[in-house]
């Protein structure tokens, strides 16, 4: 059964860094893209940044390109989310989630983590 776990979420001020962390188990995740996506009170969830485990390649929405890095380590099966000079429209609900199938959609979840930034 996959599990994505997150943590690492809080209250930081304007300016303020957050890392973000997933833990992934359940199956072998190397073939498969993992994300984190967003979504804040009212709005529909987006698309943050993603990952590939293989050759890391990343993939960032312009609105956290220069401050967002996403990374992985292979060995513990955690991506993580660094974020950096973080803005009070960050705040939200952040989830790590990974396709179901390669190229597929996204297909499992975590549970959330809650980031709020204060100005």
């Amino acid at each position: 059964q996959v599990q994505l776990v997150e943590s690492g979420g809080g209250l930081v001020q304007a300016g303020g860094s957050l890392r973000l962390s997933c833990a992934a188990s359940g199956r072998t995740f190397s073939p498969y893209r993992m994300a984190w996506f967003r979504q804040a009170p009212g709005k529909e969830r987006e698309f943050v940044a993603s990952i590939t485990w293989s050759a890391g390649s990343t993939a960032y929405t312009d609105s956290v390109k220069g401050r967002f890095t996403v990374s992985r380590d292979n060995a513990q099966n955690t991506v993580y989310l660094q974020m950096d000079s973080l803005k009070p429209e960050d705040t939200a609900v952040y989830y790590c989630a990974t396709r179901g199938t390669v190229g597929g959609r996204y297909a499992y979840w975590g549970q959330g983590t809650q980031v709020t930034v204060s100005s």
